[in-house]
């Protein structure tokens, strides 16, 4: 049974992802900061007769959590096959370049960058040893600098510094990742789930939790033959899904 590991997935699109890949009969950790609400999660999935799961406490900003759940993982299982960075913040308010925080950004940058290196650097050892290791990062369209400098784009006016450029350093780690493992038959890509309903924006996004799962689940999936290196959202490009950076 191939093995994945999903973090931030207590609720929303992690949990979506979570269900969607044991239903696909992959084993999932899923990781949540807080343990008692990681079960809480887990029973609710229990509830609908999935059961190729188990809650992990994981809070992607600390160094000792990462390496303990890194640890208890490769206790369980000799490999990892799928790591989904899901974990993210939005930053809060506000989010001029003018007028946001240091602080803010720093906070932003924990979650959504230097989390994704914590959890990534202490899991490589397990992914090497899959016959084929996935990593999706769980990015934005709204990190695109291409897409963002461009009027015409329909988000164009959602400007927001702390988020956005988080999201942008985000895809190029995703960038030099995929790089220093192109000869390798590892496959990395950055995926936005599309502007979804779900406690992060408010439930403002028109999209839903289903949609967005199957998004990242698609390329959690992907086969040998399937695109490394690139940047994924089809809600803004339905044909081809891939967008520019």
């Amino acid at each position: 049974m191939k093995t994945a590991l999903v973090t931030g997935a207590n609720k929303s699109i992690g949990f979506e992802v979570t269900k969607q890949l044991a239903q696909k009969g992959i084993f999932v950790y899923l990781g949540s900061r807080n343990l008692e609400n990681g079960r809480k999660a887990i029973s609710k999935l229990n509830a609908e007769g999935i059961n190729n799961v188990e809650a992990i406490q994981l809070d992607v900003t600390n160094d000792k959590s990462v390496q303990e759940a890194c640890e208890a993982i490769g206790k369980k299982t000799n490999s990892l096959d799928i790591l989904i960075n899901n974990a993210g913040i939005y930053g809060g308010y506000p989010q001029s370049a003018f007028d946001a925080t240091v602080e803010q950004f720093k906070a932003a940058y924990d979650a959504n960058v230097y989390g994704v290196v914590r959890v990534t650097q202490a899991f490589i050892d397990l992914l090497k040893k899959s016959s084929e290791p996935r990593v999706v990062n769980v990015s934005s369209s709204q990190g695109s600098i291409t897409l963002h400098s461009d009027p015409s784009y329909k988000y164009y006016d959602y400007k927001g510094a702390v988020y956005l450029s988080s999201k942008a350093a985000l895809n190029m780690y995703t960038v030099v990742l995929a790089y220093e493992l192109k000869d390798t038959i590892f496959k990395v890509n950055a995926v936005c789930p599309g502007y979804t309903k779900t406690d992060f924006n408010g439930h403002r996004g028109p999209g839903t939790v289903e949609d967005a799962g199957k998004r990242i689940v698609k390329y959690a999936l992907i086969g040998k033959d399937g695109p490394t290196g690139k940047f994924f959202s089809e809600e803004n490009n339905p044909e081809t899904g891939e967008i520019p950076w």
